[in-house]
């Protein structure tokens, strides 16, 4: 009989998922189950607080379709460690937490005072997919299975399994079996019918002028190359939602990047015909209503998760498959029938989109001409866009500086736009990004944060220093909580923003920023650190940067009332609106 602790029961658990990182803060109520990760080649990468562990775990996931794991210990740690769960359940991304709770008997129910308690698994039951406590170490193996097949059935998100710390660390004797995970969970997920896939290539060949709406579904799919093969054969434009972004390349003119809102409202109203792939067309797709969706086109949905087919917009076929699966049969049986696709009709409607995308591109450069000091800052992510390699992860973070990021980069390798676009939580980028230096660790990572939400975590300098991770952090320093001013100052006095562009100092509630020298504050901890307001420097410092082969803080000063004025604002305040349409 072996003799091992109730984390080792987990951990090996963990290794025959072929888990290779786990991302959390050491503490004694798991030891035995940290210790044995080693042991499993599990690399254990510890940040500076657990919100930041479950974000690196959901960026992990995210970048490299493999399932991330972070973990929390009892109390203070579990306490922690609920922003980041809440954002990543929010995205979708797919994290498994373990976490230690106090022994058997003093809690679960509390007796009342115990130290260090709350009630852990009601509290991530109210928002996660599945959270639980194990009762004893005979049922670990029992759930963790419930755990791990909860974590690949349907869409993407947070599952909690909570052990007691006498459980985690005690020593049991016991002929322990560890299955295979083909034979507790599926390993594959499910196909579309032939009659699915021949029913939507009807519809897509007699539509006049299809498109493909493609959302965050087709990235955990990594279905990027199925999808521009049916978009290319049926001469369909494709857009996508915003947590989509980077489903597809943007260089392809097919592809419609979200930042062109206008022109992507038009194609959306003149097509017959969407095929939704991995899309809940949620709040910020305005729901697939109108006026920003032809109310009579015939949809096509395709989603793992059925609860979402149909739910906010009716659709002609309804598919419950997965993405990459569909999109290939959906090819094959194309293929056949490409002499039936209306192409010239079709390329026509296309060209007339391209055009306006051209001229609002145009429009938006016009900023990059602008070489004031303090700069605008447009410059920053067109810079970074220029210098990091097409293949590096890019986190936007922080209100207007995720704006700007967004409207100033293109996205041509598939899956390297990393964003809170469902939850928009500022801070998270800090850890995003060494999240993606974990799954890209060949790549320099980019992250583009605002000074504000860079105030969450900057300690999380120190973890990608003390973990040679080369992430690159840009703070967009404009001394302000600029979205939120933005507000306010309509709130205020609209008539004056509107003509001065932002009302005076005095004129604002609690608006303004002290300065935060984020070069300085990088070097203290072992970074490279730069700072630079003139735009005809940022090139250098970030050459300079990335030639550190480390991680290094580029501290830019930003004009307050430009970076302020972000473009599609008025876009952004629109989607909290219900839309007017039928």
């Amino acid at each position: 009989m072996a003799e091992m602790t109730g984390g080792e029961i987990v951990a090996k658990m963990l290794a025959k998922e072929k888990i290779q990182k786990l991302f959390g803060i050491i503490d004694g109520t798991y030891f035995g189950f940290y210790s044995k990760l080693q042991k499993e080649n599990i690399d254990l990468i510890t940040p500076r607080h657990e919100t930041s562990a479950a974000h690196m775990a959901g960026a992990y996931a995210r970048l490299t379709g493999n399932l991330g794991v972070c973990m929390a210990s009892n109390g203070p740690g579990v306490a922690n460690i609920l922003p980041g769960l809440v954002v990543e359940q929010a995205e979708g991304n797919r994290v498994l937490v373990v976490t230690s709770s106090r022994r058997t008997g003093i809690m679960y129910p509390d007796r009342g005072g115990t130290y260090q308690c709350f009630d852990q698994t009601g509290t991530i039951s109210q928002f996660a997919k599945w959270s639980e406590a194990v009762p004893s170490v005979d049922r670990i193996p029992e759930l963790m299975r419930m755990a791990l097949r909860k974590c690949y059935e349907g869409r993407p998100g947070v599952v909690h399994i909570d052990i007691p710390e006498n459980i985690m660390n005690g020593k049991f004797k016991g002929n322990f079996a560890f299955q295979e995970p083909h034979q507790y969970r599926i390993t594959d997920n499910p196909d579309p019918s032939e009659k699915q896939v021949a029913h939507a290539a009807d519809m897509l060949l007699k539509a006049k002028f299809p498109i493909i709406h493609a959302g965050s579904g087709v990235i955990h799919a990594q279905a990027y190359e199925e999808l521009e093969m049916v978009a290319n054969l049926l001469q369909s434009m494709v857009t996508t939602s915003w947590a989509g972004r980077g489903a597809m390349r943007e260089s392809n003119h097919l592809n419609m990047p979200m930042v062109h809102i206008e022109v992507n409202n038009k194609i959306r109203n003149e097509a017959d015909l969407v095929l939704v792939l991995g899309s809940r067309l949620g709040e910020t797709d305005w729901w697939g209503k109108a006026p920003y969706w032809n109310s009579s086109q015939e949809v096509v949905q395709v989603d793992l998760d059925p609860s979402i087919l149909g739910a906010n917009k009716p659709v002609s076929l309804a598919v419950q498959a997965d993405i990459k699966k569909f999109l290939t049969k959906l090819y094959e049986h194309l293929v056949k029938r490409k002499d039936e696709i209306e192409l010239e009709q079709r390329k026509t409607t296309i060209e007339k989109f391209v055009v306006e995308k051209e001229k609002h591109r145009a429009k938006l450069n016009q900023k990059l001409d602008d070489m004031d000091v303090p700069m605008n800052p447009a410059h920053v992510a067109s810079v970074c866009n220029e210098l990091f390699p097409i293949d590096s992860p890019i986190v936007a973070d922080g209100g207007n500086t995720a704006i700007w990021a967004n409207f100033y980069s293109e996205i041509n390798t598939p899956c390297t736009l990393l964003s809170t676009f469902k939850f928009g939580m500022l801070g998270a980028g800090m850890a995003q990004a060494l999240g993606a230096a974990a799954a890209k660790p060949e790549k320099p990572v980019c992250c583009i944060i605002g000074d504000g939400a860079a105030g969450f975590h900057p300690q999380e300098i120190e973890t990608a220093v003390r973990n040679n991770m080369q992430v690159i952090y840009l703070v967009v320093c404009d001394k302000q909580w600029g979205m939120v001013k933005m507000n306010q100052n309509f709130s205020l006095r609209p008539v004056k923003t509107v003509v001065k562009k932002s009302l005076d100092e005095h004129e604002n509630i609690n608006s303004d920023l002290g300065e935060i020298e984020f070069d300085k504050l990088a070097e203290s901890m072992g970074a490279h650190g730069e700072r630079v307001s003139d735009p005809s420097e940022l090139r250098k410092a970030v050459e300079r940067s990335l030639e550190t082969g480390k991680c290094a803080v580029i501290h830019v000063d930003v004009d307050p009332v430009k970076h302020m004025w972000a473009p599609g604002l008025k876009y952004f305040k629109d989607m909290h609106a219900e839309p007017k349409g039928k």
